[in-house]
Order: C-alpha cells, then structure tokens, then sequence
C-alpha cells in the first residue's frame, strides 16, 4: 500500500464521506474510490460498508486505521526528527504570543525539548493591533496566532491552543449584573478600535463589525495593548471580546468578565513566514501536531 493510498484510507475513516475526503485532499471522488477499491482486493476483505446513504468501517477496517495510523504517527515523528538533526538543530526558537500564552504553552515547550535534546523555544509578546510585524520582519521566528490566517506569505500550522471567549465590561456596567454576554450585546456598546496595521478580516474574527443579527457593532476608542483596553474598560468607555485565558491571568479591580456564550471556540495556530521555513520549526510544529491542542 503506497503512502498516498494510506492517506486516502485514513482520511475516509476519519469522514467516512467519499467527497468530504476528495475534497480535503484536493483528489477527485473517482480517485478516492478507485484506492479504496484497490486496498480491498489486494487485501482481499471489505474495509468499508457502504450504502446509498452511509458509509461505515468493517471491524477489519476499524482495526486496520488504528494500526497504520500509529504507523504514520510513528513515520512522521522519524522525519522530523531527522530532519530537526540536520542544519538548525539545537536552535532555541523565539516564538510570539499573546500575553499569558506562553504560561499555557508548558506542555508543548517541554515535549518539544524532551524529543529535541539542545533545542528551546523563548517567548516574545505580541498585541492584536500588530501581531503580524515581528514575524515578518524575523524578529521571531514563529507566531501563535488566533484563526483564521490567509496572509499569502505565512505558513500556519497545527492548532495548539482552543479556547472560550469573555466580554471584559466594567464593574458597574449593566451587563455585569446580568452574568453573561452575547454577541449582539456588542451592538448596544462600543468596542476598541486595534487601528488599521492588522488585516480587517483577521481583526473582526476577535472583535467582529457586525453582530449575528447583522447590527453594526460601534468601534472607538483605540487601543494599541492589552492594558490599555483594560483601562478603556475599567473607565466604563467601552467593553472588549477577548479569549478565556485574559481572566484566568487578569484580576484587574473594577473588570469583569462575562463568558460570551454564543460566540464560537477561538483556535490559535503556530503560524511562520513561509520563506523562513527550517527544520526546527517543521520539528516544532510536528510535536505541536503529536501533541495535539491544548485546551484552556
């Protein structure tokens, strides 16, 4: 069985949908069915049943994606650590994140150390309104950036953080009483303005335009860091969506924050200049992928 027709097994057990997985690997349907067909007879049983309505793994197929996706697994993990030996081993890797992110990140940095001997990440912070620049400009050499990111020359790689997301209101705001928040709340308030260094599309995925219901959602006062939307907050001039993890970290007096119940998980991604690529971050972003996301 080639590599390419593993993929095409594994994925079709993950979606059990002959054209989910034709277009998640950017093959045609008759393709995935044709390398199906093919795994069958040479192995000579059903991998999978199929119907007009569904399709489902036989036992023997069952079986069968749990062994040769430890294989890949194990496959994978050899060639990034061949490849984290070559040029650039042993590099310790500065990687930007949001503020208390790094706190969070404990797991992936020390499996990331135990699999690369002399290997290390450091952290440097980035803000909303520029989280792009130091990137760019090889001040770091990774980003952990919230999704999505569709900037031509960025590469973004496995999801390592998901989380909830909060409203910060002040203390005496009318909604602090009430406990929650949703997203149309925002349109009855204003939220802070990041200015205009970060994509439009990228910023509106943290504090959209428009609510659900369409209602524009008012911007202003700016704000270029994290603390300076805590004290626009805490001065009653604004309220501000941000992820979970600001209330974990931040007790700031005269805040509080609401869980934002009908907005979706937020996902953060490590995310590298594409011309920048080297096997240190692939290693890092296969122990990322091992690893699987951290939740908040």
């Amino acid at each position: 069985m080639e590599l390419r027709d593993i993929e095409i097994f594994l994925t079709l057990a993950e979606e059990l949908h002959f054209g989910r997985t034709a277009e998640r690997l950017h093959v045609s349907q008759a393709r995935v069915s044709q390398a199906i067909s093919k795994q069958e007879r040479s192995l000579g049983v059903a991998l999978f049943d199929r119907t007009s309505r569904r399709v489902t793994l036989t036992p023997v197929g069952r079986r069968l994606r749990e062994d040769l996706q430890q294989a890949l697994d194990l496959l994978h993990a050899g060639l990034a650590r061949a490849q984290a030996a070559g040029p650039g081993a042993g590099r310790t890797l500065r990687l930007g994140v949001f503020g208390h992110a790094g706190h969070e990140l404990r797991p992936l940095v020390e499996a990331f150390r135990a699999r690369y001997p002399g290997s290390d990440i450091e952290f440097g912070e980035i803000n909303g309104f520029d989280a792009f620049t130091a990137l760019r400009a090889g001040e770091h050499d990774a980003h952990v950036l919230w999704l999505p990111v569709a900037e031509p020359d960025l590469t973004v790689g496995p999801t390592v953080l998901t989380g909830g997301r909060v409203l910060a209101v002040a203390a005496d705001h009318p909604l602090a009483e009430r406990g929650t928040a949703s997203l149309e709340d925002l349109a009855d308030n204003h939220v802070v303005d990041l200015g205009p260094e970060a994509p439009e599309y990228w910023v509106a995925s943290m504090v959209p335009t428009r609510t659900p219901l369409g209602r524009r959602i008012p911007r202003g006062p700016a704000a270029r860091t994290f603390h300076e939307i805590l004290s626009l907050v805490a001065a009653g001039r604004c309220v501000h969506p941000l992820g979970e993890i600001a209330e974990r970290y931040n007790k700031p007096p005269g805040i509080v924050f609401l869980p934002l119940t009908d907005a979706p998980t937020l996902e953060w991604a490590l995310t590298w200049r594409t011309t920048a690529d080297s096997p240190t971050i692939r290693a890092l972003a296969q122990t990322a992928a091992d690893l699987g996301p951290i939740r908040l």
